[in-house]
């Protein structure tokens, strides 16, 4: 049984109650009533919430592996300038400008072998996080 009731809205909320109705091509009444619904059933806010804590549970779930990533990317940096600095002698300025050429050469080697696998889908952190996880540790 329905029962016929009249409401004032403000404005601006009788327009949001109009565009509603007419994007989603349900009637008024039918907004209203499950507006209603969802407003005055005990447990609606606890749905509300309990979809938030969801969404955040995930959103810290993808804060973590986001950091975790940036620890294995700064790490390996760190390593690879350490071993670059230890290997790495000074030179005369002469073979410095021979150097330099040579180092043109092999990073445009390193940029060609960076776009080939990024392009493949092999990413040293899976790499990384495989072999981690095959030694047992956590």
């Amino acid at each position: 049984m329905k029962v016929q009731a009249k409401v004032f809205l403000s404005g601006d909320l009788a327009r949001a109650l109009d565009e509603r109705a007419r994007r989603t091509r349900r009637s008024k009444s039918e907004i209203t009533q499950a507006a209603l619904a969802a407003f005055l059933s005990p447990d609606g806010h606890e749905a509300v919430e309990a979809a938030l804590v969801r969404r955040l549970d995930r959103i810290s779930r993808e804060l973590e592996r986001l950091d975790r990533d940036v620890t294995i990317s700064n790490e390996a940096l760190a390593l690879l300038i350490k071993a670059w600095l230890t290997a790495t002698p000074i030179l005369s300025a002469a073979d410095q400008r021979t150097q330099n050429a040579k180092g043109q050469e092999r990073y445009a080697g390193f940029l060609e072998a960076l776009a080939r696998r990024l392009s493949s889908g092999r990413l040293l952190r899976n790499e990384v996080l495989e072999e981690r996880d095959g030694k047992g540790e956590v």
